[in-house]
């Protein structure tokens, strides 16, 4: 089985039932994307919302792999900066591969398909993103050519006791030709 990827697919009912389907199945699975288990759709719809709103300003694109009984089976968002001196990198948020896709390499496609999406932006010469330490979130991100850059300890809250750093990765997309 292989994935089809989609930047800014048509925004309908079926595709935002499909990313708010994922978002909880990640989030449910303790995936790293916002939100602590348990959580329902419910819980997840204002976040989609205002990545929503980001899509129809121009500020933020959508990046979804479909399967091949077209489901959503990953996403990753591309935000752009509107600070004046940092228009030449996007932010990478979201990035989610569904769990019973989980270990078929579809996290490295995702990332390989989100640097393509980001190099074909005008301007733009790096992709940056987060993520939670303590789930070896940087170890795969440096496997695909992020190299970290930040560290804040104990940054995210994820319960009472359980602080965890949260890291910046950069991968530049001038040095990936």
């Amino acid at each position: 089985m292989s994935l089809t990827f989609l930047l800014d697919p048509p925004v309908g009912p079926e595709l935002r039932d499909g990313v708010l389907t994922l978002w909880t199945d990640v989030s449910n699975a303790g995936g790293s994307v916002g939100f602590i288990p348990p959580v329902t759709v419910e819980d997840i719809r204002p976040e989609w919302l205002k990545h929503l709103a980001a899509m129809t300003e121009g500020r933020t694109r959508l990046l979804v792999a479909l399967d091949d009984e077209r489901a959503v089976a990953a996403t990753a968002f591309l935000s752009f900066n509107t600070h004046r001196l940092m228009k030449h990198w996007v932010w990478l948020y979201t990035v989610m591969v569904h769990p019973r896709h989980q270990g078929k390499g579809y996290g490295r496609d995702l990332l390989a398909a989100a640097e393509e999406a980001a190099g074909s932006f005008e301007g733009i010469e790096a992709i940056r993103l987060t993520c939670r330490g303590g789930e070896g979130l940087e170890r795969f991100y440096a496997s695909c050519g992020y190299k970290e850059v930040g560290r804040v300890p104990d940054a995210i809250r994820v319960g009472p006791g359980d602080d965890r750093d949260d890291i910046t990765m950069l991968l530049p997309l001038a040095l990936r030709d």
